[in-house]
């Protein structure tokens, strides 16, 4: 699978300039089967009341626009947006298909602590995955992917990859550059992991987008600006991780003491 991740810097930017840009840098790289997008890619993220303003279903304007670009391109699109259903407002990730069909949608399920989320967002109570073109993909959002458990109930639920669309600011590199590169390690698993980049309402982003494969290392990372960022990922490299070091074979020991 050709795996491709949009970093993007769409502060004071509104929807349609936003699909724009992903359009067209989706139109200027090399063939890729899935790209991934930031945490509240479709709205902004630390943007105030427009969360709710720009709220919509699941299979609402946003998602028509990104299914119509998944099959101009025969590819899967995978972005944050804010949700309305169940009368509730949620900070979710739609996966689009290449077929432009929706086929997961993912509620994230633990506010960021002490930030603007939990004044906003109901949390999720379900956690997501979802098979794609022979792939167990799971998804999680920010600061989910923090928790050690979180991608190891992937991994043992057979995820292969682990999709994590964010919205990091730069006083938390150690997530970006140590956390996710241990995850995908200690799991045996690819992580994609999608930032935002530069500014917004005074909030300035990391960047930091990176795709780690399963012996932890950075197969491609975004850097600080705007960019999209790719690499070919094979499961060959899941199955030889996870012999090498059988973690979720052994966990049990510790995990039953």
């Amino acid at each position: 699978m050709r795996l491709s991740i949009f970093q993007s810097a769409g502060g004071g930017l509104d929807n349609e300039n936003r699909f724009s840009r992903l359009r067209d840098y989706i139109a200027d790289i090399e063939k890729s089967d899935l790209v991934l997008c930031p945490e509240l890619f479709a709205s902004g993220y630390n943007v105030g009341d427009e969360l709710i303003s720009q709220a919509e279903a699941s299979t609402g304007p946003t998602f028509e626009r990104m299914a119509a670009i998944a099959k101009e391109f025969d590819i899967a699109i995978v972005y944050g947006y804010p949700e309305q259903g169940d009368n509730c407002l949620y900070n979710s990730a739609a996966f689009v298909s290449a077929n432009g069909d929706l086929i997961a949608n993912h509620r994230k399920q633990l506010n960021s602590p002490g930030s603007f989320e939990e004044d906003y967002f109901t949390p999720g109570n379900l956690p997501s995955m979802v098979e794609y073109q022979d792939w167990q993909i799971a998804i999680l959002i920010c600061y989910e992917v923090e928790f050690p458990e979180a991608v190891r109930n992937a991994a043992r639920a057979g995820a292969q990859l682990v999709l994590v669309p964010t919205a990091l600011v730069d006083q938390w590199d150690v997530v970006a550059s140590r956390v996710v590169p241990a995850r995908a390690f200690e799991n045996g698993l690819w992580l994609a992991y999608a930032n935002h980049a530069g500014h917004e309402n005074g909030f300035d982003y990391l960047g930091g987008s990176k795709i780690v494969a399963p012996d932890g290392v950075i197969e491609a990372d975004a850097g600080t600006t705007e960019a999209i960022i790719s690499t070919t990922i094979t499961s060959d490299r899941v199955i030889a991780a996870q012999q090498r070091l059988p973690y979720l074979r052994d966990y049990t020991k510790y995990n039953n003491q």
